[in-house]
């Protein structure tokens, strides 16, 4: 017997076998198990938002206080010529 005989043989065996039995409530768990996960999605979704939101408040605060694209304050004084 050739392999594709093998496979053949195999295929029409399956298919008199007959059907699988399917839970009859199987689309209304899929159903709930879909909304769950839509549910879910949506509020990873609006808390990552909300974390963007709030880093980038953050970010614009402490660029308003340190001011970083100012030159730094000089550490020593110049010195004091021609008095």
């Amino acid at each position: 017997m050739s392999r594709h005989e093998r496979k053949e043989d195999a295929v029409r065996r399956m298919m008199a076998a007959g059907h699988a039995h399917v839970p009859g409530d199987l689309a209304a768990r899929a159903v709930a198990r879909g909304t769950r996960l839509l549910r879910r999605n949506r509020v990873l979704r609006r808390i990552g938002w909300t974390l963007l939101a709030a880093a980038a408040v953050a970010f614009l605060v402490w660029a308003s206080v340190a001011r970083p694209w100012e030159a730094p304050p000089a550490g020593t004084t110049p010195p004091l010529e021609g008095w």
